[in-house]
């Protein structure tokens, strides 16, 4: 199942506009963290037009803390951020996929999404998500544009995006036998990387940025590959040989 998370979305307008294009897409599950327009406003019902049911059953979380945030990402086997502002290969959190790449991700291996909890993260209009925010996803999602105006509107990002990711559904229910994939959870995600990071203290880098930045590098290639299960035990037993060996 993929969700649409909107973290503080400020215009009523842009909020309508997301549910229909949602539903244009065969998508329903919505969530608002901490909104900062009203969801009930006359603005987004009229522009949801005849998406009034997403809108409707969308889930409202006031944000309390910034842990809140992370604390609704954590229930997704698959957090991935979205972003505009791309780094070099030297900041692993903002060297994203494309739409294309994801979608060709979960097709070729078969990921069966009825089954895997996947959530879509977007931020905030004026400046998106923080760096913060995108480092406790487990990667990044950006859509090609032009150099000279990146940013594209929110509601015209998620129509990209779930336009991609609906030919993915579509062809699930033509042919049910190739979807029988489940990748790993968030849990057993969690499990491995705590191993993970036992065998990276042993190996003794020579610095904690080193050891920061392989940690970093292993969560988005376990993230990125959509393990199955089969695969994760083989590298579970891997790594805790090397645990091992001091």
């Amino acid at each position: 199942m993929i969700s649409i998370i909107l973290i503080e979305p400020r215009n009523s307008g842009n909020l309508g506009a997301i549910c229909r294009v949602m539903k244009n897409f065969g998508f329903k599950e919505l969530i608002l963290i901490n909104p900062v327009c009203n969801p009930k406003s006359i603005t987004a019902r009229k522009r949801s037009k005849h998406a009034a049911d997403v809108l409707n059953n969308s889930k409202i979380i006031p944000l309390k803390s910034k842990k809140d945030i992370y604390s609704v990402m954590n229930k997704f086997d698959y957090a991935i951020a979205t972003t505009s502002q791309l780094g070099t290969d030297f900041n692993i959190a903002r060297s994203p996929i494309t739409p294309e790449q994801l979608l060709n991700k979960l097709a070729n291996d078969k990921i069966n999404i009825t089954k895997t909890k996947i959530a879509l993260v977007f931020g905030r209009e004026n400046y998106g998500l923080s760096n913060e925010e995108i480092n406790a996803c487990d990667f990044s999602l950006t859509i090609p544009t032009n150099k000279e105006y990146p940013s594209m509107n929110i509601s015209h990002s998620i129509a990209v995006v779930l336009y991609e990711l609906s030919k993915l559904n579509y062809n699930q229910k033509e042919n049910k036998v190739n979807s029988h994939i489940l990748p790993i959870t968030n849990i057993e995600k969690k499990i491995m990387q705590q191993l993970i990071n036992k065998t990276i203290k042993n190996i003794h880098l020579a610095t904690e940025n080193k050891e920061e930045t392989l940690r970093k590098v292993w969560k988005k290639i376990i993230a990125k590959s959509f393990i199955s299960k089969r695969e994760a035990f083989a590298l579970l037993g891997y790594f805790r040989k090397l645990s091992d060996k001091k």
